[in-house]
Formats: structure tokens, sequence, C-alpha cells
């Protein structure tokens, strides 16, 4: 059976005070409170000198390291001498260890409450750098497409290709199987309405306009934000931790044309094929629904479509699929290229990304929705 740990007080001189530890000082032989010995230490208690006995322990782990450390700053606060000779050899090396350096000034966070207004201002202060910034990568982007069509841009035509086929190809799966059900839940939302008036035809009408005009091209880039701009900001922190960025500007070669253009570019072509495929796998989706559930047959649910979904919804999502893969592509290679030099600041890049693109791809849909109801589209 294990014995337990005990602590015993003598006094072999009058300001000395010897503390007898005995039985197994494991974690899980419950520890003494250094309480007692905190009472034991108190300045009216005339004690200047404090040793240990430890020849009756048994075992030791971390356990005893916690005590004493406690023991030891009381001490040092009620500037009580300390002889740690009787504690065992690696208690001793371990003590020494801990109290070799000293816990630099400033080390821990601190947490300072601000006034609401320092608050409201450095918000401000923060909005206004990040704009600067996004306009500056902007920029320089760009200038980098400037200097493509004129064909002295500098990136590997290879990585070029290995892009497009990420963006394209393999993100296939996922935007069908998620624009499927998206098709899916609109047309089963409407049918429960329309059946009440016998109108179940028009569900091919409500889900041709919503997805090709609208949805298709959002939930397109919604899945690109969340899968490709993560990937984009990852790649390019990664790189940037790894110095490898600084070595592409020491041999002379821009970073936004090696990097952010051939991505950029990738994304902004094969956007409208995405767009094109969700499309289609949406009002597949609601095709399911109105054969499936309504009776509609499929002959009458592809003539309705046609007859409602015009060319010019499908350009305006074209033309939203294009500005959408503009955004999730500049807002994955500028938070990589904000990317600092951590592991953990590569997770944040590529969260920080993700929520930059959805944000975006929200704003841009209300601006187009809003001007191209203005013009009359």
């Amino acid at each position: 059976m294990t014995a337990q740990c005990e602590i015993k007080f003598s006094k072999p001189e009058a300001k000395k005070l010897l503390l007898q530890l005995s039985g197994d000082w494991k974690l899980e032989n419950n520890i003494p409170d250094v309480t007692a010995v905190e009472k034991e230490l108190q300045p009216d208690s005339g004690i200047q000198c404090i040793s240990f006995c430890t020849s009756e322990v048994t075992g030791w782990d971390s356990g005893i390291l916690t005590f004493l450390i406690k023991i030891l700053d009381c001490c040092s606060k009620n500037n009580i001498r300390t002889e740690i000779d009787g504690l065992p050899q690696g208690v001793q090396r371990l003590l020494s260890l801990a109290s070799a350096v000293a816990e630099r000034e400033g080390a821990r966070k601190e947490f300072v409450h601000e006034p609401f207004l320092v608050q409201i201002g450095s918000g401000t202060i923060n909005f206004v750098r990040s704009t600067i910034e996004f306009l500056n990568f902007l920029g320089e982007v760009s200038v980098a497409f400037m200097r493509m069509l004129r064909g002295k841009a500098r990136f590997r035509r290879l990585d070029f290709l290995l892009i497009i086929q990420d963006c394209g190809i393999n993100a296939l799966p996922i935007v069908s199987l998620i624009c499927l059900l998206v098709g899916l839940i609109l047309a089963f939302i409407a049918a429960i309405q329309l059946k009440m008036f016998g109108a179940q035809i028009y569900i091919a009408s409500l889900v041709g306009i919503g997805m090709v005009r609208v949805l298709g091209a959002v939930m397109a880039g919604i899945i690109m934000a969340g899968r490709t701009s993560a990937s984009f900001a990852a790649q390019i922190g990664t790189m940037e931790v790894n110095e490898e960025i600084d070595a592409l500007k020491t041999t002379g070669i821009s970073p936004i044309e090696f990097l952010v253009l051939p991505r950029v570019l990738a994304l902004v072509l094969m956007m409208p094929l995405l767009c094109v495929f969700a499309d289609l796998m949406g009002v597949l989706g609601g095709l399911i629904v109105g054969v499936g559930m309504l009776g509609i047959s499929i002959t009458e649910y592809y003539n309705m479509t046609v007859a409602s979904v015009g060319i010019d919804y499908f350009l305006i999502g074209i033309f939203q699929s294009c500005v959408f893969g503009i955004l999730v592509a500049l807002s994955g290679c500028l938070r990589g290229m904000q990317c600092k030099r951590s592991a953990s600041a590569v997770g944040d890049a590529a969260t920080s990304a993700v929520v930059t693109g959805i944000t975006s791809i929200v704003i841009a849909t209300a601006i187009i929705t809003i001007l191209f109801n203005i013009i009359g589209i």
C-alpha cells in the first residue's frame, strides 16, 4: 500500500524551522495544502531560516515541486533564508533550473480595459489602415496584370495550370453537392405554399430564376471562399513563414506576379464555369422535387424553366461569378501576404481569408442587386 504524503514541523534552533516530509509525494496522493506552512512562516513567527528533511520520502513527482515552489515564494516574500540541501538531488536540480532565469518583466499579457471612445478610435484607425493596405495590394495586382498583358509578367505556366485544376475540376464535387441540395431545399420550401394554390408548375420559375440570377453564383463563391481562399492564404502564409517570399524578392522576382497573379487569373477564369455548373445542379434539384413530389412531368418543368429564365438572368449570374472570383482570390492572397511568421498566424490568415471572402461576397451581391434594380435589368 502506498504511504500517504505527510509533513511535520520541528524547530531544532530558535529561529529555524525544519520541515520533515514523508510518504509518497505524487499528485494522486492528495498532497498537503501549503497553507499550514505559510502560517508558520508569518513575519511575527520570528523564523529566519527554513530547511527540509526528506529521508522518509518514498517517491515524488511534479507534485512535490509545486508544493516546494509555493513555500520558496512565501520565504522570498518574508525574507526567510532557505536551505534545500535536505531535498533529493533531482528536486534540487529542478528547483535550480526553475529559478535560473527570472520571469521577464512584461512577459505576461496584461488585459487593460479601454474606454469606449478609445475602442471606437482604435477600430477606425485599424479600418482605415486595412483599407489602405487593400488598395495598395489591389494596385500592385493591377500593375502585375498590365505587365502580363505586355508579356512581361514572371510566373510559371505549369503552376498556373495546376491552380486552374485545383480551382476548377477539383472543386466540382463539392459545388455539385451543395448546389443540388440548395435547389432541393428551395423547391421544397416553395412547394409547401404553391401547392395550396395549385401553382406547382411555378416552382420551375422560382428555382430557375433564383439559381441562375443569384444563388448559383453566390453559392459557388461561398464554397470557393471556404475552400480555395483559405488554401491560398495558407499556401502564401506558409511561404512567408519559411521566408520563401523574401527569397523571391532577393532574386528580383515580384511575389505579386509569381504568386498572386496566377491565382487571381485562375479563379476568375474558373468561377463562370463553376457558376454554370452550379446553376445546372440547382435546377436539377428543383426538378427532382417537382417530378418526385408534385407530379410535374420533366417536359413541363423544362419548358417552364426555359420560358422563365432569360439570357439576361444568365449573364447577370456570370458577371457576379467573375466579381466573386476576383474578391475571393484577392482575399486569400492578401491575408496570405499579411501573414506573420508563426504557425498560429497561418491559421489566423486562413480564417481571416474565409471571413473576408464571404463578407465581400455578401456585400457585392447587395450592391450588384441594387444597381441592376436601378438600371432595370
